[in-house]
This record gives C-alpha cells, structure tokens and sequence, in this order.
C-alpha cells in the first residue's frame, strides 16, 4: 500500500528552522521568485498560511478556494491540500505540531481545535494588521535564538490563534447551539476524525464522552443536523475520497485501511453514499 504524501515539520527545508515541532517563514523565502506548485498531500501538523497579497489556489479536502489577500487559510493534521502560491505573493506560512501548545490546558485546546476549523478566514484591513502585528512578533521571537524564545513564540502563538478565532465568523448552529453544546459537538468531531478507521459504533463515542447514545445524537443533531451515525459515515466518505485521489492503492486497500474486512461491502457503501463506485470516483476526479 501506498502512503498519502505527507510533509512533515522534520523534513521540511527551511534555513529558519529551529525545532521540528514549530516552523515559521515568509512567503516571500518560501517562494523565492518563482511559483509553487505542490501535488495533492498531506500534514502531519497544523498549517496556516497567512497572506498578505497575492494569488493562487488553496484545495483542503477537495474544497478549492481561489486565494486573496488578508486572508488566513487554516489546516488540520490529516487533511489534504493542494497548493498553488504565484510569485510575487506575501505573507507567512506558519506550522506548527499540537505539542508545541500547552494543549493539555483546556481553553488551548479549545481555541486550536477551533482554528483548525476555520479553513479560509478573510478579514478587513486593519483586523488583518492586528494579527499580522502578532505574527511579526512571533517571528522576531522565533529569529532571535535567545534564551527561552520558545516560551515567547509559544505565548505569541496562543494570542494570535485566540485573535485568530475571536475575528473569524462563527458558522450558525442548526438549532441556536452554544456554550456547553458546542463544545460537545467539537470534541465529537474530533474523535470521529481520530478515530474512525477503526470506531465506527456510535455507542463507544459515546461511552468516551461519557454521555448516552440519545444524549450524543441530540448534541449531533442540534450543531449539524445530522445524527452522530452520519456524521461517522461522512468522515469515513472523506477519508476514503482521501486515498483514492491521493494514493495509488486498490480499492481493496482502501478499505482495508478503512476497517472493512469485505470489500464488496465497503464498495456497496462508497457507491450508496456518493453514486460512485471507488473507482468510478477516482477516474472522474483526475
């Protein structure tokens, strides 16, 4: 089987970089006068680029956004992108491993799980030099080598992604979600998304959650619309989709790394849950 190209912090180039659990460099270094090009792939750590002007194309999970400036586009470890950054465009990519933050601390982990969702976050001029305020700081930090700059850019990290939240909209709930709710419905997700190659019982994210069944699909279906059975199946459509686009691995592989023991059964439900089999979905998508 065939591995989904990943980039990780510890083989990346970069003449900046001084831990492999963060990264930070300007557009314009990464660049270096000409275009970038890169295939489909994917982290295994949180990516954000940061842009300040230019243009090109962002896909994450197959959704394409057409770049634009004062924008940040936000990634989390697992999802696929394709990148396309033209010349002459500025800015950051900033990139960085759950560790590097203390996410044991609740309200850390909060705001980076909800950073890692926002995917594409435009802001006005001056929101965007705010944080673009934040992020200079980090990087001087970050150049500095001195003593504990770690610490300092690890500070810096955590205002500029709570700023980073608190300016981004916030998608409306089904049916008025907030407050405990929500972050209910965020841990699920997250679970699932860790999880689902091999949990696909909504009854064990439940006894995780330490809630019941009725009690999970209430918080599913009041934050989504969905039960929490089809949330499951949704993650498991996009993880496949993953590596069929991805991968060169038979259909029989993909399902084996999805936890089908059968793959004819695994086929029946790609093709139930999209129209498509497998196949049919990876030759129409390339």
């Amino acid at each position: 089987m065939s591995e989904i190209p990943f980039r990780s912090l510890a083989t990346a180039p970069t003449s900046l970089r001084l831990s492999e659990n963060f990264d930070i460099r300007s557009i314009e270094q990464v660049l270096g006068g000409t275009d970038l090009v890169q295939a489909l792939h994917r982290h295994d750590h949180y990516f954000l680029l940061v842009l300040t002007s230019g243009e090109g194309v962002h896909e994450c999970d197959f959704r394409p956004h057409a770049l634009a400036p004062h924008t940040i586009y936000a990634m989390r470890p697992g999802q696929v992108h394709r990148l396309v950054l033209k010349a002459g465009s500025t800015g950051h990519i900033l990139q960085f491993k759950a560790d590097f933050l203390a996410t044991s601390e609740p309200g850390a982990r909060l705001v980076l799980r909800r950073a890692g969702h926002l995917e594409a976050c435009r802001t006005d001029a001056e929101r965007y030099g705010e944080l673009r305020m934040l992020l200079d700081r980090i990087a001087r930090a970050y150049a500095s080598q001195q003593e504990g700059h770690l610490h300092i850019v690890r500070a810096y990290l955590g205002a500029f992604l709570a700023d980073l939240v608190l300016q981004a909209p916030v998608p409306a709930p089904v049916s008025g979600t907030k407050g405990y709710t929500q972050e209910r419905l965020e841990e699920l997700l997250e679970l699932i998304e860790a999880n689902v190659h091999r949990v696909k019982e909504v009854a064990a994210y439940a006894e995780r959650m330490h809630l019941s069944t009725y009690q999970l699909n209430a918080i599913a279906k009041a934050g989504t619309g969905r039960t929490c059975s089809e949330l499951i199946t949704d993650q498991l459509i996009l993880e496949a989709k993953r590596y069929l686009l991805a991968t060169t691995d038979q259909v029989t592989q993909v399902a084996d790394r999805l936890g089908y023991e059968d793959p004819s059964y695994f086929i029946r439900f790609f093709k139930k849950h999209t129209g498509h089999t497998p196949e049919g979905f990876r030759q129409n998508s390339r």
